[in-house]
Order: C-alpha cells, then sequence, then structure tokens
C-alpha cells in the first residue's frame, strides 16, 4: 500500500537480508575489513558475531555479492541444533553433493573429492555456517576437521561463522575448542549503528526504491525512531515499515517525531497481545501435554491389571470416561491451533496489505 501511495519501486524495509540494501555504517566497515583480510588469507575460521537483527546475513551477501564467482564456490548452512554427522551432511547438500543413505565416511570422502576438484580447476571453496550459537561442540569439531583438508600445502575450504553474542564467548573460552581457536585467523563483533547513523541509514534504504522526499522525515522523527530501535537494523526495519504503513493509511507527507511516537504505541500494543497469546499458547500446550500424559498412564495402567487376567477389556463406563478425557484433550488441542492461527493473521496482515499493493504493481 505505501509502495503505491509514496511512488517508490519497492520496499525498502523489507525484514529479508537482502545484500543490495547494504549499508556501510562504522561496524560494518570494520567487519568488512575484517572478512576482506580473512578471505585474502585463503584459509582457517572467520568468525562474525553481533544480536539479532545486527546485519550479520547481509554483510556477508555483501562480501559474496562482490567476489569472482569464477573464482569462488559458496554454500550455506543454516543450523538448528544439528549434531556432527547433520553437519556433515548439511555441507555435502550445500555443495551439491548426494547424501542419501551416505555415512560419515561416505560424506567425508564426497566433500574432499569435490573441494579437490575445485582447486584443480581453479576455484577456492566457502562454507557460511549462519547461527553458528547452535553448533554443539562436535559439529564445531567435525567442521576444524573439514579445514584439514589440504593440497600442495593450500587449504581446500575456508569456513564463515555467523553467530549471536554467545557464540563469542563459547568459541573463545571453551577449553575443548582450543583447536578451532587456533584456527581462527579474523573475527568481528557487529554493534549498533548511531544516532547520524541511523538517520543515514533510513535516507539510504529509501533512496534505493526511488525516494524523492515524499514523505518528509523531521529532525524529531529521525531522532524517535533511533531512541526506539537503538540502531539495531532489523528493529529499524520493522518499525519504519510500519511508519511508511501509517503514513499512507493517513495520508501523510510528513513523519515527525508525534506520528513516530503513535506508531510505537501501536506496535507495543501488538507486540504485548502477541506475547500474551504466545503466552496462553504455551500455557493452553502445556495442559495439553500434561492430559495426554495423564491419559498414557491412565490406559497403561489400565492394561496392566487387566492383563492375563482374562476378565473384558472396559466396562461401558470405563470406555465412556476414557471417551471423555480424549474429548477434552481434542478441544484443548483445537483452542491451540485456533490461537495460533490467529497470531499468525495478525503478523501477516501489514505484509499482506503490502503485497497486495506490490501485487498490483508489477
Amino acid at each position: 500500500m505505501y509502495v503505491e501511495f509514496y511512488k517508490l519501486t519497492g520496499r525498502p524495509f523489507q525484514l529479508t537480508p537482502d545484500p543490495r540494501f547494504y549499508f556501510d555504517s562504522s561496524t560494518h566497515r570494520k567487519a568488512m575489513a575484517y572478512l576482506t583480510y580473512g578471505l585474502n588469507q585463503g584459509e582457517g575460521f572467520i568468525i562474525v558475531t553481533g544480536e539479532i537483527g545486527a546485519g550479520k546475513t547481509t554483510l556477508v551477501g555483501h562480501l559474496f555479492d562482490e567476489l569472482d564467482r569464477d573464482r569462488y564456490v559458496a554454500s550455506k548452512v543454516v543450523t538448528t541444533q544439528l549434531n556432527a554427522d547433520d553437519t556433515l551432511r548439511m555441507v555435502a547438500s550445500g555443495f551439491g553433493l548426494p547424501t542419501e543413505g551416505a555415512d560419515k565416511a561416505t560424506l567425508l570422502q564426497r566433500i574432499e573429492s569435490f573441494l579437490r576438484g575445485q582447486a584443480r580447476s581453479g576455484k577456492r571453496a566457502l562454507l557460511i555456517i549462519d547461527e553458528a550459537q547452535n553448533l554443539p561442540k562436535g559439529a564445531l569439531e567435525e567442521l576444524r576437521m573439514l579445514s584439514n583438508f589440504q593440497d600442495s600445502g593450500r587449504a581446500l575450504l575456508q569456513s564463515f561463522l555467523l553467530g549471536q553474542p554467545e557464540f563469542r564467548d563459547k568459541w573463545a573460552l571453551d577449553p575443548d575448542l582450543e583447536q578451532l581457536r587456533q584456527r581462527v585467523i579474523a573475527t568481528h563483533h557487529l554493534s549498533t549503528m548511531t544516532a547520524e547513523e541511523t538517520e543515514h541509514y533510513i535516507r539510504h534504504r529509501m533512496e534505493l526504491v526511488g525516494w524523492q522526499g515524499d514523505p518528509e522525515f523531521t529532525p524529531d522523527a529521525f531522532q524517535a525512531i533511533f531512541e526506539y530501535t537503538g540502531g539495531l537494523p532489523r528493529k529499524l526495519n520493522t518499525l519504519c515499515s510500519r511508519i511508511l504503513l501509517y503514513g499512507a493509511l493517513e495520508e501523510l507527507r510528513k513523519i515527525t517525531g508525534e506520528v513516530v511516537l503513535e506508531v510505537i504505541a501501536d506496535l507495543e500494543r501488538d507486540n504485548r497481545a502477541a506475547a500474551k497469546a504466545r503466552e496462553e499458547a504455551q500455557k493452553t500446550s502445556e495442559e495439553v501435554s500434561a492430559l495426554k500424559a495423564h491419559l498414557d498412564d491412565e490406559l497403561s495402567a489400565k492394561a496392566a491389571s487387566l492383563n492375563g487376567s482374562g476378565h473384558p477389556l472396559a466396562s461401558l463406563s470405563e470406555i465412556e470416561r476414557r471417551l471423555a478425557v480424549l474429548e477434552e484433550y481434542v478441544r484443548l488441542h483445537d483452542q491451540t491451533i485456533k490461537q495460533a492461527l490467529e497470531i499468525a493473521a495478525k503478523w501477516l496482515a501489514q505484509e499482506g496489505q503490502e503485497g497486495e499493493a506490490d501485487g498490483r504493481e508489477s
């Protein structure tokens, strides 16, 4: 909706990481320097950490957009509590290697063969591990072992580990990861942007989608945005997207501090409502789990008491009781699903409006 109203060519504050919108803040500039240095070394691990939404994925995406595709081949793995073998499987799959039915030894052999083939063709292999804080030590050790693959004294694989702040302490302090630490050649922790950088960030993204000053942002609007978001990119994107939507609905040509504060108040109300709904859904889910466990115990006890006795499986009243328990379980389960759908519908309402407007433009 706001894209059409303000005559923009796209959405400047979408949450999906997009290297095209990379903004060269001081912390990102320093990170790029470390990444470039590490890349030039051609070996080991390069680690980038930062808060959720600090721009880690966009940063590395920007770096790889600058790479010569004829010289590099890259694989990206997003971790979700992978164990060691799963990690190898994901790495192999990321490089386009078959993994079905393969054991660990086979996976390692296929990965090494692939890396050697790339090296012979003059290409360097890069591995990007996102959400690295989820990796257990066993998985990190497997990644370290992959860094041992060499050809004529040259490493065949270089890895980029992207993680949240807790990963910084994990790899730096855990005594079991000493060998990994010895292979880390560059690291940087992304900080948030300053108030001045926040304003430039907003202008930069708006200008990339054809902004010509409509709507106008007043100085107090930029200040209010910074004070609420603390200069964190993802939080900035969420708030600014809501501001533009509000401005389009109200047909505003100027975004003031007062407008920003009103949008923030609406956003906070939505956040509280969503948090309450999630809390209620969690509570209901726990009640359902407890009820199911109780039912399982009851049925197990009943089966044990009837085992070998020759007694009928259950009286009519017992069957009715169990049916009543099952009906209660189904009712609570349906309630949980309904609440989850209501939450999802609310969260998607804004994106749906904007997507419809974008569709009309295209």
